[in-house]
C-alpha cells in the first residue's frame, strides 16, 4: 500500500472505501471548489453515516414509491425489444432508423460478477462502433461501464446506450419526472444532464481504450419522461458538453489527491468509530465551501450550513460574489450601518450596502425613492 493509500485508509477508518456511482460523481461536480468534500470522496468515506454520527443527518434522497414509479415507466418504455423507444430516439435525432434495430440486454445475466458484465459491454460496445451510413441501429440496455475515480474503479450503469443512430453513440436516460406543456423541472433536468455527462465520459474511454474515436459518442443525451400527467414518453435532447468540461476538472483534481492531502493536518479523520465531538472538530479543520445548494447534493450539506451560518457563504453564491471580501453578516451589518468604512477591497461592497440601507429606512419610513 502507498503512502497515499495508506493515509486515506486512516481517513475514512476500520471500513471499506464506499464505491462511487453515477449520482454520487455527478454531485462532485455541484461545488468543485470544496476540498473538504474532495478529500472525503477521495478517502471513499461513507458520508451518510458521518453526517448521522455529527449529529447532521442527509434529508434527500428517492422515496421507495419514485423508485417503483421509475422502474415501471422505464420497463414500459424498453417493452417489445425497444421498438417504441427507438422510435423516439430516432424521431428525436431527425434520422432514418432504417428498420427494427438489435436489442441487446447487458444485465440480463444477474449471476455473472461485475467484471464478466464489464468485459461483456466493452465487447458489445466497441463491435457496434459505427463503419457506414448502412449501419443497422442498436440499442444496448444496462451496459456496466467503468470509470476512475481517486484509484478506484467505479462501475456505472446508464439505463441505455443507442448506436449507430445518425452515425454515433447517444446515452438514453429513462426518468420518470413529467414533461408538462413542453417543459419539465429544471433542477431535475440539470441533474439528469449532470450524470449523463458521466455515462458520456465513461463511454467515451471505453471507444479510446479500443482503438476508436471517442467522439463517437455525441454530447447531445436523450432524455425519456413521461409527457404531461400521462405515461406516454416523450424524448428530448439535452446537450451536456458543460457539464462535460466541469466533470473533467474535477476528476483531475482529484486524481492529484497528494496536492489535497497535503494541506490536510495530520490528524485529520473521517473514522465513525471516533468520538462525534473529534470528528466535528476533524471536519472544520478542512476547508469547505457551503451554498444553499448543496442541501440536494451533499449528505454533509446540513453540518456545514451549521458551521457556516454566521457567514455571508450560507446566503448563496450570488450573495457571497456580491459582497466579495465580506465573510461575515456581522461584517455586513456593520457596513450598512456605516459602524466602520471596512477594508480597501471592501470599498464597493460597502457603499452597495450603505445604499441599501437606506433604500430600507426610507421603504419603512414611508418616504418615496
Amino acid at each position: 500500500m502507498t503512502s497515499t493509500a495508506q493515509r486515506l485508509a486512516e481517513i475514512r477508518g476500520d471500513v471499506p472505501p464506499r464505491r462511487h456511482n453515477a449520482r454520487t460523481i455527478a454531485a462532485l461536480t455541484g461545488n468543485p471548489g470544496c476540498a473538504r468534500r474532495a478529500v472525503l470522496d477521495s478517502a471513499g468515506v461513507d458520508k451518510p453515516k458521518l453526517a448521522e454520527r455529527v449529529g447532521f443527518p442527509a434529508r434527500f434522497g428517492q422515496s421507495r414509491f419514485a423508485i417503483t414509479r421509475g422502474n415501471t415507466f422505464e420497463a414500459q418504455v424498453k417493452a417489445d425489444g425497444g421498438a417504441e423507444l427507438l422510435r423516439l430516439v430516432a424521431e428525436r435525432l431527425g434520422v432514418d432508423p432504417g428498420g427494427p434495430a438489435t436489442w441487446t440486454d447487458l444485465g440480463a445475466d444477474d449471476r455473472s460478477g461485475q467484471s464478466d458484465r464489464s468485459a461483456r459491454s466493452r465487447a458489445a460496445l466497441a463491435a457496434a462502433a459505427p463503419t457506414g451510413a448502412g449501419d443497422p441501429a442498436a440499442l444496448f440496455d444496462h451496459p456496466l461501464l467503468g470509470l476512475d475515480i481517486a484509484g478506484q474503479r467505479v462501475h456505472l450503469e446508464p439505463d441505455l446506450v443507442a448506436a449507430r443512430l445518425a452515425g454515433r453513440f447517444h446515452v438514453v436516460e429513462v426518468k420518470s419526472f413529467p414533461v408538462i406543456d413542453g417543459q419539465a423541472d429544471p433542477g431535475k433536468v440539470a441533474a439528469a444532464a449532470i450524470q449523463s455527462a458521466v455515462y458520456v465520459l465513461a463511454l467515451r474511454e471505453l471507444l479510446a481504450a479500443e482503438g476508436h474515436d471517442p467522439e463517437l459518442v455525441s454530447s447531445d443525451v436523450l432524455l425519456v419522461c413521461p409527457r404531461d400527467f400521462a405515461n406516454q414518453p416523450v424524448a428530448s435532447l439535452v446537450d451536456v458538453r458543460k457539464q462535460l468540461l466541469v466533470l473533467r476538472r474535477q476528476l483531475d483534481r482529484m486524481a492529484r489527491i497528494d496536492d489535497l492531502l497535503a494541506d490536510v493536518p495530520a490528524g485529520f479523520t473521517a473514522d465513525p468509530a471516533a468520538d462525534p465531538a473529534d470528528l466535528r472538530r476533524s471536519l472544520l479543520s478542512v476547508p469547505a465551501r457551503y451554498a444553499p445548494e448543496c442541501l440536494a447534493a451533499c449528505e454533509l450539506a446540513y453540518f456545514c450550513r451549521h458551521a457556516t451560518r454566521d457567514e455571508t457563504a450560507t446566503l448563496g453564491r450570488p450573495v457571497r460574489e456580491a459582497l466579495g471580501g465580506v465573510a461575515t453578516v456581522a461584517e455586513v451589518l456593520a457596513l450598512a450601518a456605516g459602524e466602520h468604512a471596512g477594508e480597501p477591497e471592501q470599498a464597493e461592497a460597502a457603499a452597495l450596502l450603505r445604499a441599501a440601507a437606506r433604500l430600507r429606512a426610507d421603504a419603512l419610513a414611508g418616504r418615496p425613492a
